[in-house]
């Protein structure tokens, strides 16, 4: 894989015109909107692309004709949040053979209006065997994660509180964040129960929104309107589908297979990086890939939210744009961090600019941390 690092860029990002609560819009809309963004922020045109990339509701071969395009290239691959992160690689590999010159991935989702959204018997393994006997949603799966981490680590209600109080930091420095207000530990702690170990604030939100990226490879992405974006490293792993098979209930076997797979293309170490966007649905999320990836050994994720590194002014930015749990999160969560990463490697980040980002990290989980994705980043070759 390392002859495939720096070969590729992104290019263009964006969101779609609204994100939020918008029932009068449907989740095609919102993909539709997203990737005419993101192309008009490459300097593209539409009938550039010829590689389209999306999971969820929604097929590539959908957008293709939405887009008045017919693609030489689709990929559907639909594992949970982090898909968005893991299509980067495969569009890596795409435009490096050839197979297309100009990539999109796109996410819409109405999750909060749920305008169009069908349901269908669960069928799957969790909806036969562990549903039934208990769990209901992502709340309680995270839960017991949470709950055992706290057993096995001493970890407490505080020490994931300022996650949240962290992330809400970096909402209040960004205009688009759905939630903009200071918060403290006390407020985490006193916001209405969900199920234990989780309050309000200890969730994501539940939003509206689409997003797109536009990839190319690196010879044409010089003649794109912005600074390109080099994708330097990219991993993906799996390890389960039913949370009863996960392993250790507390490490992410997903996180670290994809992690050790893009550091070692980047060729890079923990040190070296300025910045990071981590998939916070949950404020246990970030610390537990933090263990997974190394850069905290387990038990000690949360230090970097207690100690303030993560913080604006801190010496490891995380989740800068608030996150899923400020910023916006629509279900499927893993386009958003990709899109806030380039914009920090771009330099176009307003008062929550990282000050000389050179190379960030981009994680993801999807399901009960079932899948995950990683990318390095870097605006440098």
């Amino acid at each position: 894989m390392k002859e495939l690092s720096n070969a590729v860029c992104i290019v263009g990002v964006d969101e779609s015109d609204e994100i939020g609560t918008l029932p009068h819009k449907s989740q095609l809309t919102l993909h539709l909107e997203a990737i005419h963004n993101a192309v008009r922020d490459a300097g593209l045109q539409i009938s550039d692309i010829d590689g389209i990339f999306t999971a969820g509701q929604h097929s590539p071969a959908l957008l293709g004709e939405a887009l008045g395009i017919t693609p030489r290239y689709v990929d559907g691959t639909s594992v949970g949040g982090c898909s968005f992160i893991i299509m980067v690689g495969h569009a890596v590999a795409a435009l490096y053979h050839g197979l297309c010159d100009v990539a999109v991935i796109s996410h819409g989702e109405s999750g909060r209006s749920r305008v169009g959204v069908t349901r269908s018997r669960d069928t799957s393994l969790s909806g036969q065997f562990e549903i039934p006997f208990g769990f209901a949603g992502a709340p309680t799966y995270f839960g017991m994660i949470t709950v055992r981490h706290m057993h096995k680590y001493g970890t407490t209600l505080e020490q994931w509180a300022q996650v949240a109080v962290s992330t809400r930091a970096w909402a209040c420095l960004n205009p688009k964040a759905r939630f903009r207000e200071p918060i403290t530990v006390e407020d985490v702690l006193n916001s209405r129960p969900i199920i234990y170990p989780f309050n309000r604030l200890n969730i994501c939100l539940v939003t509206d929104a689409g997003g797109a990226v536009v990839l190319t490879r690196a010879d044409r992405a010089k003649d794109c309107a912005k600074k390109p974006v080099y994708v330097r490293g990219v991993g993906e792993g799996t390890e389960h589908v039913m949370l009863t098979q996960m392993h250790d209930l507390t490490f992410s076997e997903a996180t670290r297979i994809a992690g050790q797979k893009a550091f070692a293309m980047a060729g890079v170490t923990h040190d070296d990086f300025d910045h990071l966007m981590l998939y916070d649905a949950f404020t246990s999320g970030p610390p537990l890939m933090l263990e997974a990836l190394g850069f905290a050994k387990p038990g000690e994720g949360v230090y970097f939210f207690e100690e303030g590194r993560s913080t604006p002014g801190g010496s490891l930015p995380i989740n800068t744009n608030g996150g899923g749990l400020s910023y916006t999160h629509s279900g499927m969560y893993g386009i958003f961090p990709i899109i806030e990463a380039t914009r920090q490697l771009r330099g176009e980040c307003g008062e929550r600019q990282v000050p000389n980002a050179k190379l960030s990290l981009v994680n993801g989980m999807g399901g009960m941390l079932s899948a995950a994705g990683t990318l390095i980043l870097s605006n440098e070759p």
